[in-house]
C-alpha cells in the first residue's frame, strides 16, 4: 500500500506514546510505502524544525525518511491544481496520483474538495481512519 502522508500528520505519529506513533512504527517495519517528491520532504524538515526546534530531531527523521527502502521519491510532471482554497496543498495531490498512492493521510479539510472530483480518484484518510488501517497491516 502506498500513501502520502500531510506534513500535518507527520508530527503526531513521531512522538512515542501517542495514538499515532503506531504509524511510523508501520512505517518503519516496512508495512507501507511512503511517497515523497523533494517539495514534500522540504515542508517536512521546514515543519519539524519549526515546531520542535531539534535540529538533531529533525535530521535523523529526515535521514530515517530518505534512507527508507519503503519510500518512493516522485517528480509529478503534471500540476492537477484540484484544491483551490490552498493550492500549496497539491503538491500532496499531484505526489498522489503520480505515485498511484492509497490514500492521501490528512487532518485538513481543504482535501475535502477532493471529493467532487471523479478523476483523478483520490482517497483522503484522516490520521485516525489510517490508524485504523496501519493497525491492520
Amino acid at each position: 500500500m502506498k500513501i502520502v502522508l500531510d506534513t500535518n500528520c507527520l508530527i503526531p505519529i513521531l512522538i512515542p506514546g501517542t495514538y499515532g506513533y503506531d504509524i511510523w512504527k508501520a512505517f518503519r517495519y516496512g508495512r507501507y510505502t511512503l511517497c515523497v517528491t523533494t517539495e514534500i520532504l522540504l515542508e517536512y524538515e521546514e515543519i519539524l524544525m519549526r515546531m520542535t526546534g531539534d535540529q538533531t530531531f529533525t535530521k535523523d527523521v529526515m535521514m530515517a525518511i530518505q534512507n527508507a527502502c519503503n519510500v518512493q521519491f516522485v517528480s509529478p510532471a503534471y500540476r492537477f491544481n484540484l484544491i483551490s482554497a490552498d493550492p500549496d496543498d497539491n503538491k500532496f495531490v499531484d505526489c498522489a496520483i503520480t505515485a498511484g498512492a492509497t490514500y492521501i493521510v490528512s487532518n485538513d479539510r481543504h482535501f475535502e474538495e477532493l471529493r467532487r472530483y471523479d478523476f483523478p480518484k483520490v482517497d483522503v484518510r484522516t490520521l485516525s481512519e489510517f490508524l485504523c488501517i496501519a493497525r491492520t497491516l
